[in-house]
């Protein structure tokens, strides 16, 4: 076992040649968690991400709700990681300021087949440990949420549901990890593999991961790829599972019909999904999705007129005073369907290799419980961990939620600091000190989306009409600081 590592994060040039004691594939969510669970041992640890940042895939698009595991598949890994990890993750996101709003959800019947399956449901949610659910009757829900569609017959109550911020939670993973350690090397996507090999009696020798960016060589390799998790799978000569983008298209309203819902309303779900809900967001939006459109392109990730048409017809049952609203944006996530309705998580011990496939919608709740069930399968295929995990010093993230005070409203901070009054992005409230923040944080953004889910800079109704010119500017003059650094 090495000494831990430096906490490198690159984009661009070489790579280091010493080898590594494990190497992720893939910086979403799960990569990310499981990078900060190995970075409480004494490892030395790389993660490889083919794009220019964390969580820049499935992790940055979807409906940021933070599960409690109701109606998960009782017995199997998802629901016992799901429970778990939504134990874990509340108690981080308590601790380093993600923020979480616990609204509760409501599951809306709304025809006698759905209300039918509500008792089932129920007893599912029971089954999985969870004992806090309730059946409602149509006048307990119209009490609950007024502005909802007529027609409505019943409902069950979860109110142990909550909406998280899907964009910091994976930058606070990072951010810890790399602190502690952890090398992080962006824009650089794995092509090939070469394992290395091992005899009775005689040290293993290093796999080799070809990249766009160079060599990568690692005693013990996970593939957190998500999309690419079957692509990853195969390069190392498997053939257990297939990945299916399921595109999940989502309107997002304007902050002015927040309060026309008051819980995530989730319809009664069916063997694509979900469905299509109805949710508030920790931004103090609202969102309309996702659809369920299975593809065969990995990068489909545009919205459709017709995936639009059919969430307004859904959402107009739903809650038809929303489709009154101002619509702030659309976006497209594709989530990482495979054949099984489980996790795909299996370790290969004759080629020090974990498998960390078919992670769906269910993958942010679960990460930090995913990464300590795959640092117990690292160990079990002769990982040495060292003993007993290390505590790793505690990072704060900035706040991102109107839930609790942003820096605009905090006299405290902009006493300290007037750059925290000066505000850049008025339709978001983000301010120059907050951007500055993010430009110079460990994990800085690649991309202005980058800064965006850092800051929230550029996301709101007018989606950078008025403020992209100064936040371009403020980004690009963070680049011509690191230029003028590096040719001295």
């Amino acid at each position: 076992m090495s000494a831990a590592g430096t906490g490198l994060v690159t984009r661009s040039g070489g790579l280091p040649q010493e080898p590594y004691d494990v190497t992720v594939i893939g910086a979403g969510v799960v990569g990310a968690a499981l990078a900060r669970e190995l970075a409480r041992y004494r490892l030395r640890v790389a993660v490889v991400e083919a794009s220019d940042d964390v969580g820049e895939g499935t992790s940055k698009a979807n409906t940021a709700i933070l599960h409690t595991g109701f109606d998960a598949v009782p017995g199997s890994l998802e629901a016992r990681l799901v429970r778990e990890g939504q134990r874990r993750l509340s108690a981080y996101a308590a601790e380093c300021g993600i923020p979480v709003e616990r609204v509760g959800a409501l599951l809306v019947a709304w025809d006698e087949d759905q209300l039918a399956a509500l008792p089932g449901l129920l007893e599912k949610a029971e089954r999985n440990g969870y004992d806090e659910a309730a059946l409602l009757d149509a006048a307990e829900v119209r009490a609950r949420e007024p502005h909802l569609g007529p027609g409505a017959l019943g409902a069950l109550a979860v109110p142990g549901e909550s909406v998280i911020c899907p964009w910091t939670t994976p930058l606070a993973f990072a951010t810890q990890a790399v602190r502690s350690g952890v090398d992080l090397h962006l824009d650089c996507r794995v092509t090939a593999v070469d394992l290395g090999h091992a005899a009775d009696g005689v040290p293993h020798t290093p796999h080799t991961l070809h990249t766009s960016r160079g060599d990568v060589r690692t005693h013990y390799l996970v593939n957190a790829a998500g999309l690419h998790a079957d692509t990853v799978d195969r390069m190392l000569g498997h053939d257990t599972f297939t990945v299916t983008p399921r595109r999940g298209q989502l309107i997002v309203f304007d902050k002015l019909a927040r309060d026309l819902v008051r819980h995530i309303l989730l319809p009664v779900p069916t063997a694509l999904g979900k469905g299509v809900l109805v949710a508030p967001t920790v931004y103090g939006n609202v969102l309309l999705g996702p659809t369920a459109e299975d593809l065969d392109d990995k990068q489909a990730t545009h919205s459709t007129a017709e995936g639009l048409a059919d969430l307004r017809e859904k959402g107009a049952r739903i809650l038809p005073e929303l489709l009154d609203e101002e619509v702030t944006a659309v976006y497209a996530g594709l989530r990482a369907a495979t054949e099984d309705d489980d996790y795909r998580i299996r370790a290969w011990p004759g080629q020090r290799y974990v498998t960390v496939g078919g992670i769906r919608s269910t993958g942010l709740t679960a990460s930090m419980a995913i990464a300590a069930y795959v640092t117990e399968l690292l160990a079990d295929v002769g990982l040495d961990l060292g003993g007993a995990p290390g505590e790793l010093a505690p990072v704060t993230m900035p706040n991102l939620g109107e839930a609790f005070p942003r820096p605009y409203q905090r006299a405290d901070l902009i006493a300290a600091d007037p750059a925290y009054g000066a505000v850049v992005c008025h339709c978001e409230r983000v301010t120059r000190g907050e951007i500055r923040d993010a430009l110079l944080s460990t994990v800085p953004p690649g991309s202005l989306d980058g800064l965006r889910r850092r800051t929230r800079a550029r996301g709101g109704r007018c989606q950078g009409f008025y403020c992209g010119a100064a936040v371009r500017e403020l980004f690009d003059r963070r680049d011509r600081s690191a230029a003028r650094r590096a040719a001295r």
